[in-house]
C-alpha cells in the first residue's frame, strides 16, 4: 500500500434541462406514398401502427449533420455559446461511420472546442441512456454543460419494400443542453434489458437491413414498459399523479396507447397529457422522444417547470426511463 489518497471534485446536488431543439427532413412520405410500391394502404398503416406520414433525410441527411442542427437548437433555446459545452453525448444506432463518431464530427459542425465527447447505442432506449449519462457526469462533477443529442437516420437501414419495418421507421434528431442545478431537476434513471430478446429487432450484417419480429416487441412493450415507468416515478420520489407529461419512445400508438392507460390504472392523472408525435414523425428511434417534447413545448402544449415523465424502449431489448423538469 502507497498510502497515496487520490482526490475528486466534489459532487453536485444535481442537474437539469435548460434547451430543447430538434430537426425533420424536409421529404415526408406518407401512407399513400408507401401504398405505391408494396401491398398496404393508410388504413391498415394507420390501424395497426398509428401512423399517417413520416420524414425521410435526403443524402444531405446524415446523422451528424442531422444531430448538429438539433443540437445548435438547443444551444440557441439554452442560451448558451458552443464554448460553454464541455460534454457531447450522442444516442445513435444508424450511424454511418464507426470511425470517427458521431459525436466528434457534431462538435466540428458546431465549433465546439476539444470536448468530453462519445456515442452510445441503447437503440430505442438511447435518449434516456445518454440523459442519465449526462446527469452523472455533472452530478460526478465530470461535466457542467452537457450536450445530449439523439439522432437516427433509420430509412437508410430499412428494405424501403418490407411492409414490417418500411412503414414504421422515420428519420430526425432531438437534442437536450443539461447543465448544473443547485436542485436536480433530473430524476434518478430506471434502466434495463432483456437479454433473452435481444435478437427480437436486428440488423444481421453490414449490408443487412432492420428486421423486427413485431409481435415479440409489441407483446414485451405492452407488458414490461409500464413498470419501469412508475419504477422511475418512485426513484424521483414522486407520485404518478404529480405527472403532468408522458412522453415515451414513439414506437407505435398502439404502444403509447397501452402504456398510458396502465399509468392511468396505476394512479396517473387521466388528463395527463401523452405524447403521439408518432403519428406525424415515424419511429425515430432515440430521437424520439426530445423530437416529441420539443413539437409539444412549440405547440404550447407543455410548459416550463412540468415534470415529464420520459421513457425509452427497443433493440437490444433495453429500456431506461426518468422524471424531469421542463425547461
Amino acid at each position: 500500500m502507497s498510502g497515496v489518497k487520490i482526490s475528486h471534485p466534489t459532487p453536485t446536488a444535481g442537474s437539469k434541462i435548460v434547451g430543447l431543439g430538434h430537426y425533420r427532413p424536409e421529404r415526408i412520405v406518407t401512407n399513400d406514398d408507401l401504398s405505391k410500391i408494396m401491398d398496404t394502404n393508410d388504413q391498415w398503416i394507420q390501424s395497426r401502427v398509428g401512423i399517417a406520414e413520416r420524414h425521410v433525410g435526403g443524402d444531405q441527411d446524415t446523422v451528424a449533420s442531422m444531430g448538429a442542427i438539433a443540437g445548435g437548437k438547443a444551444l440557441a433555446d439554452a442560451g448558451l455559446d458552443p464554448s460553454d459545452i464541455d460534454t457531447i453525448i450522442v444516442a445513435t444506432c444508424t450511424t454511418e461511420s464507426q470511425v470517427p463518431h458521431t459525436s466528434t464530427q457534431i462538435a466540428l459542425a458546431l465549433s465546439i472546442s476539444a470536448p468530453g465527447s462519445f456515442d452510445l447505442n441503447a437503440a430505442c432506449a438511447g435518449f434516456c441512456y445518454a440523459l442519465a449519462a449526462a446527469d452523472h457526469a455533472i452530478r460526478a462533477g465530470s461535466a457542467r454543460n452537457v450536450l445530449v443529442v439523439g439522432s437516427e437516420k433509420l430509412t437508410a437501414w430499412t428494405d424501403p419494400v418490407d411492409r414490417a419495418t418500411a412503414i414504421i421507421f422515420g428519420d430526425g434528431a432531438g437534442a437536450a443542453v443539461v447543465t448544473v442545478s443547485d436542485e436536480p431537476e433530473i430524476g434518478p434513471v430506471a434502466w434495463g434489458s432483456d437479454e433473452q430478446q435481444t435478437q427480437a429487432i436486428r440488423i444481421e450484417s453490414r449490408a443487412g437491413s432492420f428486421i423486427q419480429e413485431g409481435q415479440a416487441v409489441f407483446r414485451w412493450a405492452t407488458s414490461a414498459i409500464a413498470p419501469v415507468a412508475i419504477r422511475a416515478v418512485e426513484l424521483a420520489g414522486l407520485q404518478l399523479s404529480d405527472i403532468d407529461v408522458l412522453v415515451t419512445h414513439q414506437a407505435n400508438l398502439r404502444i403509447v396507447e397501452s402504456i398510458a392507460k396502465k399509468l392511468v390504472t396505476a394512479g396517473a392523472r387521466p388528463e395527463m397529457r401523452v405524447a403521439k408525435d408518432i403519428v406525424t414523425s415515424g419511429n425515430t428511434s432515440s430521437a424520439s422522444i426530445p423530437i416529441a417534447l420539443d413539437r409539444m413545448r412549440e405547440a404550447g402544449q407543455v410548459s416550463p417547470g412540468e415534470v415529464i415523465l420520459a421513457v425509452g424502449f427497443g433493440a437490444g431489448l433495453t429500456y431506461a426511463g426518468q422524471v424531469f423538469l421542463c425547461p
